[in-house]
């Protein structure tokens, strides 16, 4: 097994909304949703943007278009408007979601 960063391996979308963040990965391919399923939990995604997450992390697999929704609540200190954050809104969440690393089968080609 090798870890590899899912920004070789995905695509992700995030957005914001009061205080709450929503980060989507999506896989180009099932075996890749498969293994994203597996490793990408609510534990890892929260442990990932630990200092920025405060609050709850909720998952949803949408398997049909092989994409995991992440809803993460207290993620921009009060939000938009309230924040002191230099970056106090939710888009760059995707792209620091993509850092996170995945174990991936030696042999394989994504």
């Amino acid at each position: 097994m090798a870890n590899m960063q899912l920004r070789y391996l995905a695509q992700a979308r995030s957005g914001d909304k009061g205080n709450t963040v929503n980060v989507a990965l999506f896989a180009p391919n099932d075996d890749l949703y498969h293994l994203f399923v597996e490793q990408v939990t609510c534990e890892r995604v929260k442990a990932h943007f630990a200092g920025l997450v405060e609050g709850e992390v909720t998952r949803y697999l949408l398997p049909n278009v092989r994409a995991i929704n992440f809803i993460c609540r207290e993620a921009l200190n009060g939000g938009g408007s309230a924040s002191i954050r230099m970056d106090n809104l939710g888009k760059c969440f995707s792209s620091n979601l993509l850092r996170m690393e995945v174990k991936v089968p030696d042999n394989s080609w994504w």
